[in-house]
């Protein structure tokens, strides 16, 4: 009797795919325990993706998972009477949309994650999220992450990703 095992290469893809790299930059000093509320940036809201992607559906999603992120440490998002201490801004976008090269320029990080020895299945994504001053319309503190999408995933999937990945991204804001 003869038996034997090997490996394929699908697994270390799969590995791959799964990795994600962050570079954050900036001072989260202004964020004070009296800062409890937090409001939305009127204009950094921005999703680069193929048409296939409802743009307006992934930033609800997005304004969705950055809430329960800033929740579980304490914050609110600002009613409308009520002046917020922070604002949040975020974008995304997809590689075939745009590179970090292009990303580098418009938001001053790269994370530097490699393509190499990763099906053309998935897609490398970015994600951005900045926080402002009410009163300086230069982020804070920003926040980077890229990672491969896995569009075999359900949707259900895909959002719980996302939003384990926002609250990773978003760790070192400190709970109020």
């Amino acid at each position: 009797m003869l038996a034997g095992c090997s490996t394929t290469d699908s697994a270390e893809a799969e590995m791959a795919a799964t990795r994600t790299t962050m570079v954050t930059t900036g001072d989260l000093t202004m964020l004070s325990r009296s800062s409890k509320a937090f409001a939305w940036h009127p204009t950094m809201f921005a999703v680069h993706a193929s048409d296939e992607v409802d743009d307006q559906a992934v930033i609800k999603h997005m304004q969705v998972a950055i809430t329960q992120a800033m929740q579980a440490k304490g914050y609110h998002l600002a009613s409308a009477h009520e002046a917020p201490s922070v604002l949040v801004g975020f974008g995304l976008a997809l590689e075939s949309e745009m590179s970090d090269k292009e990303i580098l320029k418009r938001a001053g990080l790269v994370a530097g994650l490699s393509t190499v020895g990763v099906d053309d299945e998935y897609e490398k994504g970015s994600v951005l999220v900045a926080l402002f001053s009410p009163h300086n319309p230069i982020p804070v503190w920003r926040v980077l992450a890229q990672g491969f999408t896995d569009s075999d995933n359900t949707l259900e999937q895909r959002e719980q990703r996302f939003e384990r990945l926002l609250s990773t991204m978003l760790q070192s804001v400190p709970a109020v």
